[in-house]
């Protein structure tokens, strides 16, 4: 009798251990988070973040058209004063439907109605909108020659967190400190083009630094000899891949006319 108790004790054990095992593999398998932005680029700087009920226009520069067949904006998010990033007309005849968070330059710029709908949101404070925290990073120039395109504290680039899922938008900068400590980021848009911000290898080498899980080359057209000349984003993802498997590098159609 003792044998045979011993026996189902046994059996009972294994089978604890077993059901643990296979619960613990499918909790690995189950993905942290299912519910990830869509994505709509526009043009250089200015896209379209879809994600979960909000619809996110970041730098919207464009006329009517541009976002026609897009869903109307409930969150607009503004890097700076330059006009590939902020155009007062573009917000005045969208749907005004939406929120604004902005750098205090940039809201000092916008129409009385306008700032009825902003907040002004400093380098290094943070926001909760509608379940998601916006976190305003520093964006600036470090190159002697480059500072007077963007100097510290006017600017901000941007960290959105929901439910766990992180998205870095850079804005104009060059590979600055606060971007190199980055962590836990799982998209990130990196902005890559002289004489403005910095070159492709070196963006390359921040995004090492920091290392998102996907990134998304944007903002690459700057000049070169005086020209307008679009930086080499496959270049940036070559070194990329050459020190890291564990980063994706995705390519979005940015520039229409080279199409």
């Amino acid at each position: 009798m003792k044998k045979t108790l011993l026996f189902f004790a046994f059996i009972l054990i294994i089978a604890c251990k077993s059901d643990k095992k296979e619960s613990e593999a499918s909790l690995k398998e189950k993905p942290e988070n299912t519910d990830n932005p869509k994505i709509t680029a526009i043009q250089h700087a200015t896209f379209v973040m879809e994600w979960g009920k909000e619809v996110i226009y970041v730098d919207p520069v464009g006329n009517e058209d541009t976002f026609a067949n897009l869903p109307d904006p409930t969150l607009v998010l503004i890097t700076d004063i330059h006009g590939d990033h902020f155009n007062r007309e573009t917000l005045e005849f969208l749907p005004q439907t939406f929120q604004i968070i902005a750098p205090y330059a940039v809201f000092d710029k916008l129409s009385d109605d306008l700032k009825e709908s902003a907040k002004v949101l400093k380098n290094g404070k943070s926001i909760t909108y509608n379940n998601m925290d916006v976190e305003a990073i520093p964006m600036y120039n470090t190159t002697e020659e480059r500072k007077k395109f963007h100097e510290k504290g006017r600017g901000n680039g941007y960290v959105l967190t929901r439910n766990s899922y992180r998205v870095y938008i850079s804005g104009d900068t060059e590979d600055i400190p606060e971007m190199r400590q980055l962590r836990d980021i799982d998209l990130a848009f990196v902005c890559m083009n002289l004489p403005y911000t910095m070159h492709p290898e070196i963006a390359a080498d921040a995004v090492l630094d920091f290392k998102p899980k996907k990134v998304i080359p944007y903002h690459y057209r700057g000049l070169k000899d005086g020209d307008t000349f679009y930086y080499n984003t496959k270049e940036f993802r070559s070194v990329v891949n050459s020190k890291s498997e564990e980063i994706v590098v995705e390519f979005m159609d940015w520039y229409p006319e080279k199409s």
